[in-house]
């Protein structure tokens, strides 16, 4: 079995493993009783471990943990506050200007 993502993050750990498994890959986590003495072992020896049980599931497996990683673009679009006319960038749900709600 070969380790396909090492963290501390048991969230993020096992919500990949949620991610790989909904697609039919077979895996599971290793170091998970190991994770708590992070500081008191080195880090490598005790990150909780995500690995791929079928060799041929592997490359999958890093093409889906790979697109978890990726940071993805906000594709929300500018709006104009009704207040002051302003155009405020997407992610924001006030105007700066006036406070307006969007």
């Amino acid at each position: 079995m070969k380790t396909i993502y090492s963290s501390l993050n048991l969230v993020e750990v096992h919500h990949l493993k949620n991610l790989l498994q909904a697609a039919g890959i077979r895996c599971r986590i290793r170091n998970e009783e190991l994770v708590r003495l992070a500081g008191e072992i080195p880090f490598p020896e005790c990150a909780l471990q995500l690995v791929v049980e079928r060799p041929e599931d592997h490359s999958a497996a890093e093409i889906l943990v790979g697109d978890f990683l990726r940071p993805q673009p906000r594709t929300t679009p500018p709006w104009r506050c009704h207040g002051c006319g302003e155009t405020i960038e997407g992610q924001f749900t006030a105007c700066w200007k006036c406070g307006g709600n969007r």
